[in-house]
């Protein structure tokens, strides 16, 4: 079988620095969005002249963007709670606006019969943060939507609770609505799911591609209008991006990852870091893998051992896509390059332990692909799709390197991973250039003030 690793971080334990360093990074990099318990003021600088010390005054830290939400009231709908982008977007947008002082309510439309650990746990991580946390169905839920200042939906999915729920109230919740949309899949374009989104505020989309598809598609299909629509890159966390840049918290995690997954330091990691899907194509970039060790068997090319790692299994429901992935590695007796890891939170370790990142998400696309900042952010070179939010992220040749998606992509993309391996340098550059794109255009200061903008906008509709 190919190799599943499931708990790289026992070793972890039998040292204090390593148990410390994991606490730290325990605070999921995709739930910890970009804001802090309290705003930090700058150190004191301190100037010797002549002998003398002066005392620099002490420079008051940047006010947060989302400062004018304090108070306001904001309910965030979710169509579930899972570790899927689209849920756990909407807890970073709930703890930035609770830092700022909003007073924030959460609904989960969508909630398993018995509760699991996961959605327990995401649950308590709001209300340790002042979240309140209500029924979908319930009265309060009623309460909280008419008297808030702004309602965000989440994804399209979210919408049909309007009318489930909110019956004969619509009308007054609607001006007050930003819809925020993720998804790129033909199956959303139902009017029960989006029949309102004429009526609400404003929709915030997270790529342009995206927002264009919408646009053309509600129109061609449902024939209904979007509302105005803002695009909203995502941005990296400070928590994420202090270990990016933490030479020795990334060196302790690669090696203690590389050892879980029995591999050496100097062995080529390619990793997808994404659920399990048919869609994000984890079974096209085993065949790509495939194909590239072909390649360099066959042209007697001198590399590195290469390895194939797939982040997003799920252990507890092993699903038929995830056992034809299995089967494929065994037909190709490529169990000793190919480590299956279990789905988490903390993708901060793993991005330390590999050298390249792919991005093979198929048909449109990601709506954004938020792995692929935080890749950049460690300097990794990105493989990805030329489709969806990843072409406005990875410049082809630059950063990155882009294939079609589909069959057409398998080998473009083996040949991408050869590119890759026979070149160090060129790796290593990529890395670097996708790191300055990161701190030009995709820090948590940038996400913030773009999603300001939006919100002052929808507020003031909604007021009017």
């Amino acid at each position: 079988m190919a190799k599943h690793s499931g708990g790289w971080w026992v070793p972890l334990l039998q040292n204090r620095y390593l148990l410390a360093l994991l606490v730290m990074l325990s605070v999921s990099t995709l739930v910890a969005f970009f804001v802090r318990a309290s705003l930090e003021a700058c150190d004191r600088n301190t100037d010797v002249v002549d002998k003398q010390v002066k005392s620099v005054p002490q420079i008051t830290a940047k006010p947060s963007p989302l400062s004018f939400m304090k108070s306001k009231r904001v309910l965030l709908v979710s169509h579930q709670l899972s570790l899927s982008g689209g849920p756990l977007l909407l807890m970073e947008l709930a703890f930035l606006l609770r830092i700022v002082g909003a007073e924030v309510y959460w609904i989960t439309i969508q909630k398993p019969s018995e509760e699991d650990e996961v959605t327990y746990s995401l649950e308590h991580k709001m209300l340790d943060r002042g979240v309140q946390v209500f029924s979908a169905k319930g009265k309060e839920a009623i309460d909280a939507a008419l008297k808030a200042d702004l309602v965000v939906l989440n994804t399209a999915v979210a919408g049909k609770w309007l009318d489930v729920v909110l019956k004969e109230d619509v009308s007054q919740v609607l001006q007050k609505v930003l819809w925020w949309i993720h998804e790129m899949r033909g199956h959303y374009f139902k009017l029960d799911y989006v029949k309102h989104l004429p009526s609400v505020a404003g929709a915030m989309i997270d790529s342009h591609v995206t927002a264009e598809y919408w646009k053309n598609r509600t129109q061609e299909r449902l024939r209904i209008k979007m509302p105005e629509t803002y695009v909203v890159h995502l941005g990296n966390s400070k928590e994420l991006m202090e270990v990016a840049e933490d030479s020795v918290a990334k060196r302790v995690l690669r090696e203690h990852v590389r050892e879980s997954l029995g591999v050496r330091n100097e062995d080529l990691l390619f990793a997808i870091i994404n659920s399990v899907s048919r869609g994000k194509g984890q079974d096209l970039f085993l065949r790509s893998f495939f194909e590239s060790l072909q390649l360099i068997q066959g042209k007697k090319l001198q590399v590195p051992t290469m390895h194939a790692v797939i982040v997003g299994s799920d252990l507890n429901a092993q699903t038929k896509f995830e056992s034809e992935l299995r089967n494929y590695v065994i037909e190709k007796k490529i169990q000793d390059r190919v480590h299956f890891v279990n789905k988490t939170l903390t993708v901060a370790p793993y991005l330390a332990a590999i050298d390249v990142l792919v991005q093979n998400s198929q048909a449109r696309g990601e709506c954004f692909g938020r792995i692929t900042i935080e890749a950049m952010a460690f300097q990794l070179p990105v493989l990805g799709t030329a489709a969806g939010g990843t072409t406005e992220i990875v410049v082809n040749g630059t950063t990155g390197l882009l294939h079609p998606a589909g069959k057409g992509g398998v080998i473009p993309l083996a040949k991408n991973i050869v590119k890759l391996a026979t070149h160090v340098e060129r790796r290593l550059t990529m890395g670097k250039r996708g790191y300055g794109k990161v701190k030009e255009m995709f820090l948590e200061q940038h996400m913030a003030e773009r999603i300001a903008a939006v919100l002052k906008e929808v507020l003031k509709k909604s007021n009017n």
